[in-house]
């Protein structure tokens, strides 16, 4: 037996590793993967979704069966996401199974995109093949958060990430952050950017820093979108962001005829999203995110767009890098309050702390956030 056709100990979890390459590459689609096996645990067949517009999972592993010259009739099917039922820009991965005549599909968890929804299951049920659901349900729905936030929220699931000292300032208080953490805290958070369909900031970290947002310390296939809050378009036509690779979208609340054609004519689009006091309006500018398919937004900002975000109780995850040094008097993580009580704190849970070089990662999360 060669090592390609070796049994899994647990094929789900051999399929979620595979979902897993597809970070970086799937969106907006989810990250999925598939491992088929014959009734003797050996293993026929390998996938993951490929780019928007290429094969999902499913046909990626039925044809690598066939590139082996093997037969999945009567085989069973790991797949960490229900197998799509409708005609997107690929055919349905269920009619492909059904047409396969595998005798088995063990799913992850139930698609919530609508046009699917069990729909999938169903169909592979009324042509008799058995289907079971559960195995490694809350890891592949973690792989894919942010696209069941976008599907079943209709908004993406908001990361806000900040490399913060041992007591908490994120900036010099002349607004100096370069760097606060070391080299291994940096590249990491580039392999969070990667994860994201979207990476966003404000215009006054684009003033002040001049930042690029996109990913060039690890390996990508792909960029993420570029989105700067600007409620009065004053990103500089020569700001390094609205260089190549990727797209670059502006969210304005005021028009500016002049400052919209010279940032047009740098290739970044405008979108238009007013709300209170002329500043953009958060929810509405997430909401237009997921229309365009972000599912998750990686927040890169100064303290004031931060608190502006919590605020609203907009961030669904705080991804914090925590450096051992003090700086005294700075800027905070995310300017808001001051509160009169410590009932009206934000509360979190812990998700996980790691060491990443000579630095901490912390995520917390607001209890429950991710239950919808």
């Amino acid at each position: 037996m060669t090592d390609a056709a070796a049994a899994p100990s647990d094929p789900m979890l051999e399929a979620l590793a595979l979902a897993r390459q597809g970070v970086g590459l799937t969106e907006p689609n989810p990250r999925v993967g598939c491992v088929i096996t014959a009734a003797d645990g050996r293993v026929l067949g390998r996938g993951h979704t490929q780019q928007a517009g290429g094969p999902h999972a499913e046909v990626m592993a039925l044809r690598d069966a066939a590139a082996r010259g093997e037969s999945v009739e009567g085989a069973t099917v790991y797949v960490t996401l229900e197998p799509c039922a409708h005609h997107g820009r690929t055919p349905p991965c269920c009619d492909a199974l059904i047409r396969a005549r595998v005798g088995k599909v063990v799913m992850a968890l139930e698609d919530p995109f609508p046009q699917v929804a069990g729909q999938g299951a169903a169909r592979l049920r009324a042509a008799g093949i058995e289907v079971i659901e559960g195995p490694q349900a809350e890891a592949a729905r973690e792989l894919n958060i942010g696209f069941f936030s976008r599907v079943v929220r209709g908004r993406p699931w908001v990361r806000m990430k900040c490399a913060v000292s041992l007591d908490g300032r994120s900036a010099l208080p002349n607004g100096v952050s370069q760097w606060i953490t070391g080299a291994a805290a940096r590249t990491d958070g580039h392999a969070w950017r990667k994860r994201a369909g979207a990476v966003l900031t404000g215009v006054g970290t684009v003033l002040d820093d001049d930042p690029r947002l996109d990913v060039r310390l690890v390996e990508t296939a792909r960029q993420p979108l570029r989105v700067v809050v600007d409620s009065r378009l004053e990103t500089p036509p020569s700001a390094r962001l609205l260089e190549p690779p990727g797209q670059v979208l502006l969210y304005a609340a005021q028009a500016h005829a002049e400052r919209e054609a010279a940032l047009s004519a740098r290739g970044a689009e405008i979108a238009f999203a007013p709300g209170p006091a002329g500043k953009v309006d958060l929810p509405a500018m997430l909401a237009d995110l997921a229309r365009r398919g972000v599912n998750e937004l990686h927040l890169e900002a100064g303290h004031k767009l931060n608190g502006s975000f919590v605020r609203e109780g907009l961030v669904d995850e705080f991804l914090v890098y925590m450096a051992p040094r003090l700086l005294g008097l700075g800027r905070e993580l995310a300017a808001f309050g001051p509160l009169e009580r410590l009932e009206q704190s934000l509360d979190l849970r812990w998700v996980d702390v790691q060491p990443v070089g000579e630095d901490l990662r912390l995520i917390a999360r607001p209890p429950g956030r991710e239950r919808f």
